[in-house]
């Protein structure tokens, strides 16, 4: 197992979108299952991981096409990259690769909190931007700066 820290939903992680923080609450919570998960478990985790990503990235995806967020583009490709990699290791897993699963689950949660701060809030910001004429207002419950903590 890496010395990755366990991904916790929290706070730190709204958007201000509703829908788009229950696909990434989700995520956090399969995504922590699969960090702490016995071998045994792994397929049965990545799978049900891999179904909830192809809903979560189209929603997203759709999103963008319907709103014409301009940066779209770069966005739809990252999705795709991280579906194309999750089937790769699918595969790999199925063939007793535990340790590519593994890698693969550090690599999503090193992955996600850059990937929902940088290009899931513009989405977020500019869907509510479209429809309220200005961005989200978050209230964060309980955040500490890393001084504080």
């Amino acid at each position: 197992m890496s010395e990755t820290t366990t991904l916790i939903w929290d706070d730190q992680l709204l958007l201000g979108h509703a829908p788009m923080d229950e696909l990434h609450e989700e995520f956090v919570g399969l995504a922590a299952q699969l960090q702490t998960a016995q071998d045994a478990q792994l397929p049965q985790l990545l799978e049900a991981m891999e179904v909830h990503l192809k809903h979560h990235f189209a929603e997203e995806d759709q999103w963008m096409n319907t709103t014409s967020f301009p940066p779209r583009d770069c966005h739809i490709d990252e999705h795709a990259a991280v579906l194309k990699s999750v089937a790769e290791v699918r595969d790999l897993l199925n063939q007793g690769n535990i340790d590519a699963c593994r890698r693969l689950i550090t690599a999503l949660v090193e992955w996600f909190p850059g990937h929902a701060t940088h290009l899931d809030s513009a989405l977020a910001h500019w869907m509510s931007k479209q429809r309220f004429g200005g961005k989200p207002v978050v209230i964060k419950r309980n955040i500490l700066s890393q001084a504080d903590a």
